[in-house]
């Protein structure tokens, strides 16, 4: 299986808004992200890891628009792959997104992923689907 490709990134980036006003929120550290260029680098760091062809199942998927130049949505999304050794790397993760209208395309202006935590041991629960 091949690696990711450096194209794979700028596929993934083509929703998001370009330059500096793109602002994310991550599941991982540092978790915040601000700017086009910092979230393609998280992006390449979460996906590192996967080696061949990634998987995403979006599920619970709602987009809100007023049809002119807002709009926001939800989904939860399941990541499966395998990593170098050929062992299996799978997790879930919630995520919202606001999107802006740019010259007629709808553009991830902000996104935030989470997890759920289990306050009692203050693990995160990557597994974990509603």
């Amino acid at each position: 299986m091949a690696a990711i490709r450096a194209k794979d990134y700028d596929d993934i980036m083509s929703c998001y808004l370009p330059g500096q006003d793109l602002f994310v929120f991550d599941a991982v550290p540092p978790r915040q992200y601000v700017g086009a260029q910092a979230y393609k680098d998280d992006w390449k760091a979460a996906l590192g890891p996967f080696k061949g062809p990634i998987s995403v199942t979006l599920t619970d998927r709602r987009i809100v628009s007023n049809g002119r130049c807002l709009a926001y949505g939800h989904s939860v999304q399941d990541y499966r792959g395998v990593d170098a050794n050929g062992g299996k790397i799978q997790f879930v993760l919630r995520a919202t997104d606001c999107y802006r209208k740019v010259k007629g395309t709808w553009l991830i202006a902000h996104e935030h992923y989470s997890v759920p935590v289990d306050l009692s041991t203050a693990k995160a629960d990557i597994m974990s689907k509603p």
